[in-house]
């Protein structure tokens, strides 16, 4: 029988708004994180306040916003109609207080559930808000969701808006910093979905005339698409799509502005409508993966009342497009099945480019089935005791609170597998060891990944052969040792994933690993330094000649040591690919072009001596040498 004696009326604790989202952060922004994946919560926060300045703009006020980003604090001004001056504390610091409760008004609205700003405030060390309406101003400061000056309403010059700044909370947000690509990358999607707005971020004038069709432009490597790309625009939805000469499929697609970066029911509905498009106006049954085999692809669709699979709104839930409307899926077929077979039937240039396309996937598709079918079976015989593989309990393609937290990190050599093994949470981090320095892929085709026993064995561990909807690890991690072996075997690991699984990269999945140079020591006190200066600034603190120690290899850190920095202090350098060539990127590093890298290598990296710059650039040539 159960004890109730413990279990009283004192037992029963009511939290205000602000101690919820405190305790509960995960609740409303997802993933905390320090600002090193593009999904990590300040991200989250920085779009739920310019979600208001975009709903603002949508209901035809403001075409201009300003954004002012640095490491660690964010300034945000529209120039839409402005909070209402009596409801400026209300609707920053009271769940449930907002104006987009009116359907009428805000069918179609992102922030619907009035949380988002509050969210903010509740997690931010700083946070002040100012309305600007009809000649009159309020300025309120906040700090934890706890007001800390009020300053009362005055008369202003200003033009009608809201301004917002604030600082997440570091206390939430461990070792925090924006990083102005991901910032960058937000702000574009928002000028692609929304003609005749202006963002000026950090200086910098961001405007789109032609919506998705620019986003794929931005995008797509223009040497390699196979066919213009087809924009097409309806009541309610707008698609882009064409195909290049990558591995794998990439879409971007949003819903009421919202980057679902996990699709949902609008992309699944878009890739079917797709290939049934595709079989009916060729009038053949093509394979649905060599209709879709490199292609890249954007779709936007507006819902009234969406239903999300989650508070950060990544994941769209909803069936149908309304309350009246089609489901989701019927209104995206009727729309391609008419508008895209129109547009193949007027530009014959554009069909022919896409039907050699499909046929060169079918051929390169059937030219690797045997030995595809070997490695596959050699795969599933390895993952019963896969000895390169340390798996984790919890993964990435299985609902779980801790799916984001799933991390494989990809190392070289006994001791550094070793050390990582013994001191990582098994909980969510996995290993893969790699036996030497794996083989230059730059220029080869798919095939070599099944021909070689390793990358066919990291590609089944991380499940991405078919795509990336079922990848196991939320963080692909290279773990190599500061050294130039370490920095060859990063450069030949980034190869790999960005020659055959770019949208791995895109999507900001793949991280390198931060592991400390130095530690600096006294009886009291020990530092780890993450370079030359940090080292400097440690000697300054500890004073009397602490004890230095060099680290040049994973392995001469004991594991109790490693188990520090891969915790919940771990430093990762995502890989971010900015507006550039994969092709070309490839090219520059891996082909034969020994003057420019030799230059870029000596001015860049951290490399402790000019011998070992030496010796790096001698082992690119190396590389140069093998591509050509």
């Amino acid at each position: 029988m159960a004890d109730n004696s413990q279990y009283t009326d004192d037992s029963i604790r009511s939290l205000d708004w602000k101690e919820h989202i405190r305790l509960r952060p995960g609740m409303y922004i997802g993933k905390l994180g320090d600002g090193s994946a593009q999904d990590d919560g300040i991200y989250v926060l920085l779009k739920e306040i310019i979600d208001n300045s975009i709903d603002e703009f949508v209901m035809g006020s403001g075409k201009t916003i300003e954004l002012t980003v640095s490491d660690h604090k964010i300034s945000v001004r529209d120039y839409g109609r402005g909070i209402p001056l009596g409801k400026v504390i209300d609707c920053v610091s009271k769940i449930n207080t907002g104006g987009k409760y009116d359907s009428k008004a805000f069918q179609k609205s992102v922030g619907l559930n009035g949380v988002g700003t509050k969210a903010v405030n509740a997690l931010s060390a700083f946070f002040s808000v100012q309305s600007y309406r009809d000649g009159r101003t309020k300025f309120v400061e906040f700090s934890k969701g706890e007001i800390v000056r009020e300053e009362a309403e005055k008369d202003t010059t200003q033009r009608n808006g809201t301004a917002i700044v604030f600082l997440p909370d570091e206390y939430i947000f461990r070792n925090y910093r924006f990083i102005p690509e991901f910032v960058e990358n937000m702000i574009w999607n928002y000028v692609f979905l929304n003609a005749g707005l202006t963002i000026h971020f950090n200086g910098q004038k961001f405007i789109s005339e032609k919506g998705l069709y620019d986003l794929l432009s931005r995008n797509t490597d223009a040497e390699t698409i196979r066919y213009p790309i087809i924009h097409l625009k309806g009541h309610d939805i707008e698609v882009a799509l064409t195909h290049g000469q990558q591995y794998g499929e990439e879409y971007y697609s949003f819903v009421n502005g919202q980057h679902t970066t996990q699709g949902g029911t609008h992309q699944a509905a878009f890739r079917e409508a797709i290939v049934k498009t595709v079989r009916e106006f060729y009038k053949k049954e093509f394979d649905a993966s060599d209709i879709r085999a490199s292609i890249v692809g954007a779709i936007a669709i507006k819902v009234q009342e969406p239903v999300f699979e989650s508070q950060t709104k990544t994941k769209l839930g909803s069936q149908n497009i309304g309350p009246d409307g089609p489901s989701v899926r019927t209104f995206i077929t009727d729309f391609i099945k008419k508008e895209l077979d129109n547009y193949l039937h007027k530009h014959t240039d554009v069909a022919d480019g896409l039907l050699k396309r499909i046929l060169q996937s079918e051929r390169e598709r059937k030219d690797i089935a045997g030995i595809k079918k070997l490695a596959n079976d050699r795969a599933k015989k390895a993952a019963l005791h896969n000895r390169k593989l340390r798996d984790c309990k919890a993964h990435f393609d299985v609902n779980h609170d801790k799916r984001y937290e799933t991390t494989l990190f990809i190392t070289e050599g006994d001791s550094a597998s070793g050390s990582i093994t013994k001191s990582r949470n098994v909980e969510t981090q996995a290993v893969f060891s790699l036996k030497g320095k794996p083989l230059n892929c730059y220029g080869l085709t798919k095939k070599i990944v099944y021909e070689n026993e390793e990358f066919n064995l990291l590609q089944h561990a991380l499940n991405i052969e078919d795509g990336i909807e079922g990848l196991r690890y939320n963080n692909i991690v290279i773990a190599t040792d500061a050294d130039v072996d370490g920095m060859h075997i990063r450069l030949l690991m980034m190869t790999f994933f960005l020659q055959f699984f770019p949208d791995l990269v895109k999507a900001g999945h793949v991280y390198i690993l931060q592991t400390p140079l130095f530690r600096v020591r006294n009886k009291k006190e020990t530092i780890y330094c993450y370079s030359e200066e940090e080292r400097m600034q440690a000697i300054q603190r500890l004073g009397n000649k602490p004890e230095i120690t060099r680290f040049k290899g994973l392995g001469e850190i004991s594991p109790d040591e490693f188990g520090l920095f891969i915790g919940k202090d771990i430093r990762l350098d995502p890989i971010v690919l900015k507006n550039e060539s994969i092709k070309s990127l490839l090219a520059y590093y891996m082909g034969k072009n020994i003057p420019e890298r030799q230059q870029f290598i000596v001015q860049n990296l951290r490399i402790e001596k000019d011998e070992d710059a030496l010796q790096l650039i001698n082992k690119q040539q190396e590389i140069g040498e093998d591509a050509a």
